[in-house]
């Protein structure tokens, strides 16, 4: 194991409970050292960002074709995208990383759909939730996402009502959100899905209401435990289990430090700080303070928005000015939504309920090609200073915008196949490319 410089540790600081440190924030980082930013990151609330766009319910009565249906889907479309841009540039201009960055993981983990939630009003108000109370405890966010109005459109927690309980949100809840795969059984389901029987969903004004009659108030028997159990009280028992604390560690770990799990000792000691009160903050003190962090060998692939958001908040480029004409597929007009489409990730769509994927699953050849596309365009608006003369002055500054420690040989290379070019900019759009870049080391 080689244990990580100060400076270097707390770079990784800012990449990880981070999304990338914008210009002049590395070197004030590693000035406060690894401890005080830890401290900084881990107590900065979240900061009250650019204005949401307003969305209207849509009202959608129309038949197939009709003028009434093609206007509530253009309004659907504009509203959906209005969103995304929203979100990308919310988070790169934030000046509190750590709340943003969980919303980011928190919408992966608690993985929910404009595929299938047609109110952009409802996937807004979700995100404002995970934003509330993902840096606090676990038990209290899990029992607002299991009756959020989008969770229960997009799982059909609103049409499970006595009698006819619909089992998908007690089954995704237990395995992809709380306990992990082999820990429940179908009876399980079964009678946890009778739990959360008689929610549904006000569209207007957005909100989620209990209707008592279609509640099942009687005797459920869930994991050993016998009980007239309603939702909250199906959360609590589910997140009280050790297997629950071990799946949400594992999972906070693969997604933010490495896909590598950890030791059965540093799971302990990670899970023994996340503690009864399932603690978020104590958790990621945790993680950050644990030798794994602070090994070299700790690395992680950037999903394409982590990396294209650090991308642009290490330039200087804001989402909205990247207005270069897009190449390749996707959307028209929109260069940076385009990019992340082409790149198989976009705010609000995830594929499934399981989330995305991570790990190498992003390193493919095409992906390249995405990401050299969008890079471009990111850099062709950059407001750093601009490079140095000279193909070795330019490597340098390019590695120093991005915050990265050292280019390997290969790196190098093709970087001096460009370094010596008209534009020095070209030398970022690379260097992005790298996998000094694309993997966080």
């Amino acid at each position: 194991m080689t244990v990580l410089a100060d400076a270097v540790a707390t770079r990784r600081l800012l990449d990880r409970l981070g999304l990338g440190p914008r210009p002049g924030d590395l070197s004030a980082a590693v000035g406060q050292g690894f401890e005080a930013t830890l401290d900084a990151l881990l107590a900065t609330p979240a900061d009250p960002g650019p204005p949401p766009p307003v969305l209207a319910p849509i009202v959608d009565r129309g038949k197939p074709g009709t003028p009434e249906r093609q206007a509530a889907q253009q309004q659907r479309s504009q509203g959906q995208d209005a969103l995304t841009r929203w979100w990308l540039e919310r988070m790169w201009a934030t000046a509190a990383p750590l709340p943003e960055r969980l919303t980011w993981f928190w919408h992966g983990h608690f993985a929910t759909s404009a595929q299938k939630v047609d109110q952009p009003a409802l996937l807004l108000a979700q995100n404002d939730t995970l934003r509330r109370l993902g840096t606090g405890d676990f038990r209290t966010l899990a029992q607002a996402m299991v009756v959020d109005p989008a969770m229960l459109v997009w799982l059909d927690g609103r049409t499970n009502r006595v009698g006819a309980p619909n089992e998908n949100l007690a089954r995704e809840f237990m395995e992809l959100f709380a306990l992990g795969v082999g820990h429940y059984t179908e009876t399980d389901v079964r009678e946890a899905a009778r739990a959360l029987t008689g929610w549904t969903v006000d569209v207007d004004p957005g909100s989620a209401r209990l209707v008592p009659r279609r509640q099942d108030t009687g005797t459920k028997t869930i994991l050993g435990r016998t009980a007239a159990f309603d939702a909250p009280g199906f959360v609590d028992l589910v997140v009280a289990r050790p297997e629950s604390a071990a799946f949400v560690v594992g999972r906070m770990w693969s997604r933010l430090i490495s896909t590598t799990p950890p030791s059965p000792a540093v799971l302990g000691s990670l899970t023994d700080a996340y503690g009864p009160g399932r603690d978020l903050r104590a958790l990621l003190r945790a993680i950050a303070v644990s030798a794994p962090f602070h090994d070299s060998a700790t690395t992680l692939v950037k999903q394409p928005v982590e990396w294209a958001v650090g991308l642009m908040r290490a330039v200087g480029a804001s989402p909205s000015t990247v207005t270069t004409p897009p190449r390749g597929r996707g959307r028209q007009g929109d260069p940076v939504h385009q990019h992340l489409e082409a790149l198989g990730q976009v705010p609000f769509r995830p594929p499934s309920v399981g989330g995305w994927p991570a790990g190498t699953a992003w390193l493919t050849p095409s992906a390249q090609l995405d990401r050299l596309a969008l890079a471009q365009a990111v850099v062709a608006h950059a407001t750093v200073p601009p490079g140095p003369a000279g193909p070795n002055a330019r490597i340098d500054w390019a590695r120093q915008v991005l915050g990265i420690d050292a280019f390997g040989p290969r790196s190098t290379d093709a970087l001096r196949d460009v370094a010596g070019g008209p534009d020095a900019r070209t030398v970022l759009a690379v260097a992005a490319l790298t996998p000094e870049y694309v993997i966080s080391t």
